[in-house]
């Protein structure tokens, strides 16, 4: 949401600056211009990237217009869950919570938490460590260490997505320039038409100029910023997760496991020790 206003704020500004200063709106309508700027960042991006990540990136700028952060209730929320399920296991063995991680969505203690059921990554992440943890005989250590394998596959997986935008918000003020050059060699070929066909000519070239560097820091560059935040709250998502599983694999009580992963959240959305615990207990009685 606060992309779609971010750039709604971007348009007005420039409109609205450059009609008080005197502009001409038509005058910005380049076709040619767009053609030239557009097609040359399209084949750029193709050249950059395979088509495995060309689709993730197509996937995640319609996600990054509709992300939310998490906020304290969507994390006290999960740790409920994480809750529920391990006093489930310290209650009744492991195996009781088999039925919740073989079909998550059906399960009435995850199935509950409409934001992580929605998360088929975090959804995986538990469930498959959890998976490993009813097998049997692999110790703390081990599975700390399978998540972390997990977690950096993860970022590895999903860092080119940000760097391939930041690449090409990068590259549009280089297209831009090359946008004008072209437009002055027209110019050039047209400057026996008068001083009006030759002054049309170089304003469509600026335009060229002033188009490659709006894309880039206007609006593609703060777009590469945003889902690389994304990715980071993503990975301190399944950090939090990791902690309370680890915890509770060495042998700490459900609630010691949970406030372990309380503590993984960052300030803003943290909910305090005291919430936590009122959480628990008015979702148990």
């Amino acid at each position: 949401m606060f992309i779609i206003i971010g750039a709604i704020v971007v348009l007005i500004s420039l409109v609205v600056g450059f009609t008080m200063a005197g502009g001409h709106l038509l005058v910005l309508i380049q076709i040619s211009e767009f053609i030239t700027i557009g097609g040359a960042a399209l084949g750029s991006f193709l050249i950059m990237a395979d088509l495995r990540t060309i689709k993730k990136v197509i996937a995640a700028i319609p996600k990054a217009l509709t992300a939310k952060s998490s906020t304290k209730d969507d994390n006290l929320s999960i740790l409920k869950s994480l809750y529920d399920l391990f006093l489930l296991a310290q209650r009744d063995g492991l195996l009781a919570i088999e039925k919740h991680i073989e079909t998550p969505e059906e399960s009435e203690i995850l199935s509950a938490n409409s934001k992580f059921i929605k998360n088929k990554t975090a959804v995986a992440f538990l469930c498959d460590t959890l998976k490993v943890m009813l097998s049997g005989g692999v110790p703390p250590h081990e599975i700390e260490g399978l998540m972390d394998t997990e977690i950096e596959t993860f970022e590895a997986e999903n860092a080119p997505v940000s760097a391939l935008l930041t690449k090409l918000s990068d590259a549009f003020p280089g297209l831009g320039i090359v946008a004008a050059v072209l437009g002055i060699i027209v110019t050039m070929g047209s400057i026996n038409e008068g001083a009006e066909k030759v002054g049309h000519h170089v304003a469509a070239a600026l335009v060229g100029t002033f188009l490659g560097i709006l894309l880039s820091y206007g609006f593609v560059g703060p777009l590469a910023t945003n889902i690389e935040y994304l990715i980071e709250s993503e990975v301190r998502y399944l950090e939090m997760i990791k902690a309370c599983v680890i915890a509770y694999a060495k042998g700490n009580p459900p609630i010691v496991a949970v406030e372990i992963g309380r503590r993984t959240i960052t300030s803003d959305a943290r909910p305090s020790f005291s919430e936590l615990e009122n959480y628990l207990r008015g979702r148990s009685e």
